[in-house]
């Protein structure tokens, strides 16, 4: 099974959130809306401004915002930020050798490169927008049942 990690899922999650945000969100405001805690959000929102998709600003109005459109932002670019390079082997990665033990003899290191390239342009087809527009209506994440009860009583 090809699995990316939580992270990287956690990541798309945020990233989404930050797609329908009309202002700068901060790293409390997503762990509350999302459910996700605070140390990981705020991991993977500075793992993602390094990554270039967010931009991070100071002060009191302070937060995190896209750097770009959510049409310009690509689900790869996501993982990528996270995980490193879209990858199914450790050579597919394009290092000149592996760890299996075959490098000398393997015919099929360029075919994981080929198949890894694959991957990676399929989630490169898909746009933050794509993914952040929930297909029944609702949001793309359901607030914590706390969170929820606050908004209710409100």
């Amino acid at each position: 099974m090809i699995r990316l990690t939580n992270l990287a899922d956690y990541a798309v999650i945020l990233m989404c959130e930050m797609s329908h945000a009309s202002s700068r969100l901060s790293a409390q405001d997503l762990a509350s809306s999302t459910g996700i805690p605070l140390p990981t959000v705020s991991k993977i929102l500075n793992l993602l401004s390094r990554g270039e998709l967010l931009k991070s600003h100071r002060g009191i109005k302070g937060g995190f915002a896209l750097t770009r459109a959510a049409d310009d932002i690509h689900v790869a670019e996501i993982i990528e930020a996270i995980d490193g390079p879209i990858a199914l082997t450790s050579c597919s990665e394009g290092e000149k050798s592996c760890d299996c033990g075959f490098d000398d003899i393997c015919a099929l290191r360029p075919r994981w490169q080929l198949i890894s390239g694959a991957v990676r342009g399929a989630l490169q087809e898909v746009s933050l927008k794509d993914i952040a527009e929930p297909a029944l209506g609702g949001r793309v994440m359901q607030p914590p049942k706390k969170f929820e009860d606050a908004e209710s009583s409100a």
